[in-house]
């Protein structure tokens, strides 16, 4: 049986790309999320855009620039990751 074999679009399209992140601690009113996106670039790129803050309140937006989009979602995944050791779901 030959193995399947997927496209670099295929593969992209099974990591996300969206994410949303909160925390709240009622006893340390703690109340904050995370939004973190990878979004196309006008030069063939991705952008990696974290917007965070209080919720119920606009946020701060940090945005990085990266040459494809499978290094953008891989940036995606470490934000993910420190942001859980943290405490945020």
């Amino acid at each position: 049986m030959e193995p399947v074999r997927m496209t670099d679009q295929q593969q992209i399209e099974m990591f996300p790309t969206v994410l949303r992140l909160r925390r709240t601690d009622p006893e340390g009113a703690v109340r904050r999320f995370y939004l973190v996106t990878v979004q196309p670039d006008l030069f063939g790129g991705a952008a990696l855009v974290v917007e965070s803050g209080q919720l119920g309140c606009p946020g701060s937006t940090t945005t990085r620039f990266f040459p494809d989009e499978g290094q953008a979602v891989d940036a995606l995944s470490e934000v993910v990751k420190r942001k859980v050791k943290q405490g945020y779901l």
